[in-house]
């Protein structure tokens, strides 16, 4: 395809900087000022999940909730025969059993599922899940540096760090959810974006073993040519587990929403950094490198 050979993706990766930092520098605006929305996973609480046989006002949930006597406000969520309320501290047995009876005043049939995370359980939940995110990034880097070189190791991090924060940046800027399925789905995000970007990277290598690159404008066309030569491949497996990742978000459960929305933020952004970050990284720092160029002959 004749157009994909003509693309300058080197220079367009000018315009992708300049959004990914934009939403960088918002991203820490907003996780500085307000921080992220922990789920009762990572926080302090009970989590009642409520089965009706029924459907209920929010009126009513929230008439019946008031009626227990429970200090604390809780986060009430409302769906198709489907009940969740979130306290931010731990219920005794007391407490649940009068949530209980005054559900069960609405509706006769209803089933409770009540999970609690005391403090301890919610800081080593946190840590975990960061010490996943910094082993995987470092499997990484030792993977790709033993197969490739430690430039192509660095733009890869640097792109997979861009392609989690990017996810983090919008939770924390429209205050979604942060659950345990939402690590899944980082951890997930990881595995494709470095895919992909092993895939450009792989090409890049391969063309830099048989061609003869002297100058920076050399290395721009080789990345160029590498980014088009792979470009449908990376389009159509970012398109296909997104697709797959959408309809999870619109038909799946509520228990997996959030999983699913980081799922399709992350696969948009995953889509352009292998092409738009990684590559371009890579490019700057090979041009620091010296590049043997003949001299001119002496007259």
């Amino acid at each position: 395809m004749r157009f994909k050979k003509e693309l300058d993706f080197v220079h367009l990766s000018k315009f992708f900087y300049v959004f990914s930092i934009a939403l960088t520098v918002a991203g820490l605006i907003f996780l500085a000022t307000f921080g992220l929305n922990y789920s009762v996973d990572f926080k302090a609480g009970s989590n009642v999940d409520i089965s009706l046989s029924k459907n209920l006002t929010l009126e009513e949930v929230n008439s019946a909730v008031e009626k227990t006597g429970i200090s604390s406000e809780p986060s009430i969520t409302l769906g198709s025969e489907r009940v969740n309320v979130r306290y931010d501290q731990v219920l005794d047995e007391q407490q649940d059993e009068a949530l209980k009876a005054e559900i069960l005043k609405l509706d006769e049939k209803a089933s409770f599922e009540i999970n609690t995370v005391d403090t301890e359980m919610s800081k080593e939940l946190a840590r975990n899940a960061i010490y996943a995110v910094l082993i995987s990034c470092l499997g990484i880097i030792i993977y790709v540096s033993i197969r490739f070189e430690w430039r192509f190791a660095l733009a890869a991090i640097v792109s997979l760090i861009h392609d989690a924060f990017m996810v983090v940046a919008i939770f924390s800027i429209f205050r979604l959810e942060v659950d345990l399925t939402f690590i899944i789905a980082v951890l997930t995000i990881i595995g494709y974006s470095i895919n992909d970007t092993i895939v450009i990277f792989d090409r890049i290598r391969e063309n830099l073993r048989f061609g003869k690159q002297k100058t920076y404008e050399d290395l721009k066309e080789l990345v160029n040519k590498s980014v088009a030569q792979t470009l449908m491949r990376s389009l159509y497996t970012a398109f296909t587990v997104f697709i797959a990742a959408f309809f999870l978000l619109i038909l799946g459960g509520e228990s997996i929403k959030m999983f699913s929305l980081a799922m399709v933020i992350g696969l948009l952004f995953g889509a352009y950094s292998s092409i738009f970050i990684a590559s371009p990284v890579w490019l700057l720092l090979k041009k620091r490198e010296k590049i043997k160029v003949k001299s001119p002959a002496k007259g």
